[in-house]
């Protein structure tokens, strides 16, 4: 294995580990869903850093990585569309307030 995909595997790993401290520990949504960027960015990392290693000239890793892209923008654009609605209608973000959303 080169350095190259040493470094890039364990900057995906500290990505992802402080992605699931952040989403597990914080109780404001916003926090949580920076927390949940953070997973796919270090998910996006280490997927990107092995397609490169394994196939380096083939480019559909690319495509893979856009549509990782693609989701983190489509869920922080709704989870900043809950934030919004959950904060006009009760003032507040934060999930230990929001029981009544349990099914």
């Amino acid at each position: 294995m080169s350095i190259e995909l040493i470094l890039a595997l364990m900057t995906g790993a500290a990505l992802f580990g402080v992605g699931i401290y952040g989403a597990l520990s914080q109780t404001n949504l916003v926090m949580i869903m920076m927390g949940v960027e953070l997973i796919l960015a270090g998910a996006m990392v280490n997927l990107l850093a092995f397609w490169r290693y394994l196939h380096p000239d083939v480019a559909a890793g690319q495509m893979f990585v856009l549509i990782i892209m693609t989701v983190m923008a489509l869920e922080m654009a709704v989870g900043f569309g809950v934030a919004i609605a959950r904060f006009r209608a009760k003032g507040s973000v934060e999930m230990e307030e929001a029981r009544e959303l349990k099914g």
